[in-house]
């Protein structure tokens, strides 16, 4: 058997804590926390009884106990803390959105194929057993042709201008947080869209509030995607073929309940309520352990050319709606 990675988490923040939660939960290694204060990487490192602490990302990854790390800082700083990582020869998860746009994508993705090492977008969805299942059902020919994918991501979020989410500095809006769900679903149903439609307005602070997309696909399938941050919505999703379709429960992009209706007498044919332990994003961790450990350098779930198509999808929607983030 091999020997199990020790991952590094690169951030302190709320989604390292989730990270985190889940990995202990499963026995996944933690080795080290890394954050720009020793006072907060104690703080973390205490909380979660992990034994090295350190005060810079530097250290971090030059750690020689750490060889996998989670990127788990605001989106403008992926990309830097990504190659950082990438630098040290170390594997990485990068909390998604993979960067801040796709020419960020494009460098951290070409870094990581010069030095061989895994490099995979934390769409933790991708990987969930829900997920899994459904890809199964399609793929079995269940719904026939795919034709239709309806879902939304609606959260209400707090109003604060200088909360994360409302902050241009720190990338907010729903887009990059919220609707890179529902994106990065039809993406992975259908592909890449040939063409992208976004409408919606903007929060006092200059970022997106509230966007509706259109994504046209290959064989004309179609896309129809909503998110916002400060309205909470059903969060349910719809997979629609000729022959039959599926109503995934909210919160869908958690590991969730779905149901498989026939298309011509509505009959159900399957019904999912699979359960997990804790939230479920140790099955990214997962993904990535057994890409090093079968000597793979990306995953055919969510490969690097796929993030970044995901990325040029965002990015296309942000300037139809006139977002434009600092440095860009």
């Amino acid at each position: 058997m091999s020997t199990p990675l020790r991952w590094g988490i690169l951030g302190t923040g709320g989604i390292a804590e989730m990270f985190v939660t889940d990995l202990r939960a499963t026995s996944i290694a933690v080795a080290a926390v890394g954050s720009r204060s020793q006072e907060s990487a104690d703080a973390f490192g205490a909380r979660f009884d992990i034994a090295a602490r350190h005060p810079t990302y530097e250290a971090l990854v030059a750690d020689p106990d750490v060889d996998a790390v989670y990127v788990a800082t605001p989106h403008p700083m992926h990309a830097e803390n990504a190659l950082l990582a990438i630098a040290a020869g170390k594997h990485v998860l990068v909390e998604k959105p993979f960067t801040l746009n796709a020419v960020e994508a494009t460098e951290v993705a070409e870094a990581a194929r010069r030095a061989g090492v895994v490099v995979l977008e934390a769409m933790w969805t991708r990987f969930l057993p829900s997920m899994v299942r459904i890809r199964e059902i399609i793929a079995a020919g269940t719904l026939g042709e795919l034709r239709t994918l309806i879902a939304d991501h609606d959260q209400l979020l707090p109003s604060d201008p200088e909360h994360r989410i409302n902050n241009p500095e720190l990338g907010g809006g729903a887009l990059l947080d919220l609707g890179i769900y529902p994106v990065s679903f039809a993406v992975d149903l259908f592909g890449a869209p040939t063409a992208v439609t976004a409408r919606g307005d903007k929060t006092a602070t200059g970022v997106d509030r509230q966007v509706a997309l259109i994504l046209e696909h290959d064989g004309g399938a179609i896309s129809v995607l909503h998110t916002a941050l400060d309205t909470r919505g059903a969060n349910t999703a719809t997979v629609v073929g000729t022959e039959g379709r599926i109503e995934i429960d909210s919160v869908w992009y958690n590991q969730a309940s779905f149901t498989v209706y026939s298309g011509d007498d509505g009959a159900v044919l399957e019904r999912y309520d699979e359960k997990v332990v804790s939230r479920g994003m140790q099955f990214q961790a997962w993904e990535l352990e057994r890409l090093v450990r079968d000597g793979h350098r990306e995953s055919a779930l969510l490969p690097l050319d796929e993030s970044v198509a995901i990325m040029t999808v965002l990015d296309e929607a942000r300037r139809q709606m006139g977002v434009v983030y600092p440095g860009e």
